[in-house]
């Protein structure tokens, strides 16, 4: 039989009731009724003041849509688009009509992160271990440590100087001073004779290159020295052209080298991978349990530590985000030096003693064993929860992007587990096919 087409139009979207359209068995719904968003609205009130300045945002918005945009491995700008699209997002940050207009811009993002701070993101990470209960206060935990790569460009000595020359014509060109010489044109062709530096051939060359680059940025930075007023040099630029002579003397083997001008604190740490034999940013450690796979703790070390050196600081990371202590740490080899730190015995892999017991040797094997779970969890941290690449500015954006990628991991853990709780049949449906 034929059907005719309908005509009756819809009056509005959701009715009058914006949750009752919504499917309430939806994880992340119930994720948004197991976090205590009123702990944040009073811990992070006291950044806020009560009569001066325009109105702010709510603070369930701006917590939610950071956690978001960690778990959806988002941006700034994609997160706040997603979640005017999504009514689920919505409900998720406390909206109690359906909003057709965005209620923050993604800068936002950034002004609350630096209002906060790392504490305030500390607070969202605590809140992910303890909505695990008991599953996250495991006696036996995991600890590695991984490279949190920073968001530059692999530093050569050439890029350094290139990018030097370019910032002080700039600063010249915004104060209105007359350079004699800006060396545009033969800085263009000085890059050209560097790009063979590893020809046999042309290898004097590309030095011959890179010197005079070194030479042209020391002529610019001595002529803004003489011609800048003197309150602007020292107020605006003292310390940046001492770190642009800095970058400029230092030399192929020296010790603590900067690889970026905008981002100087990061270092470079060789972890013996054949695809990649450097990487540049900062060393993270990340402790997990054993039998769950949570992770109850994570540090970001502004230095580049010996792995063993490490141990204290994620250990007592670890007791404060959840409140034990943990009995033993299983570690691998590079942490060879250390057999009990702060109370807890650290387990190596290596031979048997001859006084341990069948069962001391093969638990011990086991645990060595299982203690290579941590590997994953470490790889999807970087695929799925933003953890590759940071793009947070600064010491404190790496700790704060490494916490809302542990907070992430562990809240999909959580979503995960409700997800199977309300669909079991799909588990079932897994293992057929599998």
């Amino acid at each position: 039989m034929l059907r005719r087409s309908s005509t009756i139009h819809q009056q509005n979207l959701f009715g009058t009731d914006f949750l009752m359209q919504l499917d309430a068995s939806d994880p992340l719904l119930k994720l948004a009724d197991a976090i205590p968003w009123q702990e944040f609205d009073e811990a992070f009130s006291i950044h806020y003041t009560k009569s001066t300045g325009a109105p702010s945002k709510p603070i369930r918005l701006m917590v939610g849509l950071l956690i978001l945009k960690q778990l959806e491995n988002l941006s700034d700008e994609a997160v706040v688009l997603q979640w005017k699209r999504n009514p689920y997002y919505q409900a998720f940050c406390g909206m109690k009509e359906f909003q057709c207009k965005l209620l923050c811009h993604s800068t936002e993002l950034v002004h609350f992160r630096k209002r906060i701070g790392a504490e305030g993101v500390e607070k969202i990470f605590r809140m992910s271990v303890g909505l695990h209960g008991e599953s996250a206060r495991e006696d036996v935990i995991h600890v590695d440590t991984t490279v949190h790569e920073k968001n530059i460009t692999y530093p050569t000595d050439s890029k350094l100087a290139i990018k030097i020359i370019k910032r002080l014509n700039k600063i010249a060109k915004a104060h209105g001073i007359l350079q004699r010489r800006t060396f545009v044109r033969q800085v263009k062709s000085l890059r050209l004779d560097i790009r063979h530096y590893r020809h046999v051939k042309k290898r004097a060359k590309a030095k011959r290159a890179l010197k005079r680059l070194r030479t042209i940025a020391g002529i610019l930075i001595r002529e803004l020295r003489r011609e800048l007023p003197q309150h602007c040099l020292f107020e605006c630029y003292q310390q940046d052209f001492l770190l642009y002579e800095r970058v400029l003397k230092q030399k192929t083997k020296d010790t603590h080298k900067i690889y970026s001008l905008h981002e100087p604190q990061v270092y470079c740490v060789g972890k013996g991978k054949d695809h990649k034999q450097y990487e540049y940013g900062s060393k993270a450690s990340i402790a997990s349990t054993a039998k769950g796979n949570l992770i109850v703790g994570v540090v970001s070390h502004e230095q580049n530590l010996h792995d063993s050196h490490t141990l204290p600081e994620i250990l007592r990371h670890v007791e404060n985000s959840r409140g034990k202590a943990a009995r033993q740490a299983v570690c691998d080899r590079g942490y060879r030096g250390k057999r009990e730190v702060n109370r807890t015995q650290i387990i190596l892999p290596g031979k048997a003693l001859k006084k341990d017991t069948r069962y001391q040797k093969d638990k011990k094997r086991k645990q060595c064993r299982r203690r290579a779970a941590i590997e994953p969890v470490i790889g999807h941290l970087k695929s799925d929860y933003r953890m590759a690449r940071n793009y947070l500015k600064g010491a404190i954006g790496d700790r704060i992007n490494l916490l809302m990628a542990a907070a992430a991991w562990n809240l999909k853990q959580w979503l995960l587990a409700i997800f199977w709780l309300f669909f079991p049949w799909r588990r079932l449906q897994t293992s057929q096919i599998l």
